[in-house]
Formats: C-alpha cells, sequence, structure tokens
C-alpha cells in the first residue's frame, strides 16, 4: 500500500521506516530538504520537498494513490489543515494528524479528523506513573460520546474474569496489555498481576467505572 507522511522529524522519519521496512511504497513531505536525513540510506521511498498542504506538492507524492496519510509536523495548524485536503481533496480515507494543543485536539476530532494529541499523551503517562489510580483516554471516536482507556483496578481484581468487569461496570473490554504484549479479552480470561485492561464506554461513564474498579471487589460484594 501507499502511505505519505507530512513531516520528517523523528517521528515521521520513524514511521516512514517503519512502512517502508514492511514493504509499503511511502512519499515523505517536507519543506527542509535536510530532515530528510534522518530516514537514512536504507530508506527507498520518495521525498518530496514542499508545503505539506500544498496541492502539487501532494499531487507529486501521489497522495491521490494513498491508502493513509499522517500530518506530524511540528505545527498544529499546518496538520489539520493537511490532513483535510489529504480527506477532501484527494480521498484518502484513513488520515491523522499530530496536534500539540489538546483543546484543538478534541474540536477536530468532532469534525472527523482523527488527532493524537502529543502534549496530553505525554502528560498521562507521566500522571500514570506518579498516581497510578484512574484513566488514561486511549481513544475518542469522531462523534466524541464513545472513548477507549485504559483503567486501572484495585489489586483484589486480580484472578478475577473479564466477565465480571463487563457486568459490575457495564461497558466492554477490549483488550489486555500483559507484560507488555496485547491479549484480545474474552469473558473467562483471568487477570494477572500488572495487567493493564482497556475498556469501551461512554464518556459520560468514565468517572463512575474508574470509581468501580478502583476499589475492592469484596468491598463491593459487602454492600
Amino acid at each position: 500500500m501507499h502511505f505519505v507522511i507530512m513531516g520528517c522529524g523523528r517521528v515521521g522519519a520513524s514511521l516512514a521506516k517503519a512502512l517502508d521496512a514492511n514493504g509499503h511504497t511511502v512519499a515523505v513531505v517536507d519543506r527542509n530538504p535536510d530532515a530528510f536525513l534522518k530516514l537514512g540510506r536504507d530508506f527507498s521511498g520518495s521525498t518530496i520537498t514542499g508545503i505539506g498542504f500544498d496541492r502539487e506538492t501532494l499531487s507529486q507524492a501521489k497522495t491521490s494513490d494513498a491508502y493513509a496519510f499522517a500530518a506530524v509536523s511540528s505545527g498544529d495548524n499546518s496538520n489539520i489543515l493537511a490532513a483535510r485536503v489529504a480527506r477532501e481533496t484527494f480521498g484518502v480515507a484513513n488520515v491523522a494528524a499530530r496536534i500539540y494543543d489538546p483543546n484543538r485536539a478534541e474540536v477536530f476530532e468532532r469534525l472527523g479528523i482523527p488527532t493524537v494529541p502529543t502534549v496530553r499523551w505525554t502528560a498521562d503517562q507521566v500522571m500514570r506513573k506518579l498516581v497510578p489510580q484512574g484513566s488514561i483516554t486511549e481513544f475518542r471516536e469522531p462523534s466524541g460520546r464513545l472513548v477507549l482507556a485504559e483503567v486501572h483496578l484495585d489489586p483484589g481484581w486480580v484472578a478475577r474474569p473479564i466477565k465480571e468487569i463487563e457486568t459490575r461496570t457495564k461497558a466492554r473490554v477490549a483488550y489486555v496489555t500483559r507484560l507488555s504484549e496485547g491479549i484480545l479479552a474474552h469473558e473467562d480470561l483471568l487477570l494477572q498481576d500488572g495487567d493493564l485492561v482497556h475498556l469501551m464506554c461512554p464518556v459520560d461513564r468514565l468517572g463512575e467505572i474508574e470509581k468501580i474498579l478502583d476499589q475492592p471487589v469484596r468491598a463491593m460484594e459487602e454492600e
């Protein structure tokens, strides 16, 4: 498949090299030709010097043939504009834009442009190390009503089945991360110490679900 990446910083270069190594065709766009040095000698894709939301530049990158488009430059406005041009002008169905301002990220998610809010993600990850309780939002679907979140569980949930979490929270567990590997959830899967649980739920119920999972199971059974 063909991929177009706008921005050849550390994220863009890493993404381009990974896709190239997996046998895909990749076109990387950046206004600074020196940025392409990050791609290394083994990169077999194409590089286009130009503005990432310019139609002629995107045409040179064969954006109309792209399976997906990623805008990962250092500018929020440029990333959003490029993602919209890729989708609305070139008909690319799969687009994503990196956003530093989390408030803007929510706005553009509602417009149907999937975003990766860098600052919020980093802050959430640091907070998780400092205060493990609560949840980290990992994905929010375009309407903003549903959210995929990594939710902290009290140690009392260890050895309990996924089915019990879903029954008590009325949410769907999507997968479990165990020893850095993802495992698709099924109702008989038993939680182990150190597991990270990722569940899908309505965004307005996330706080309620956090409270349910943050307390020991026995405490709930005694109520």
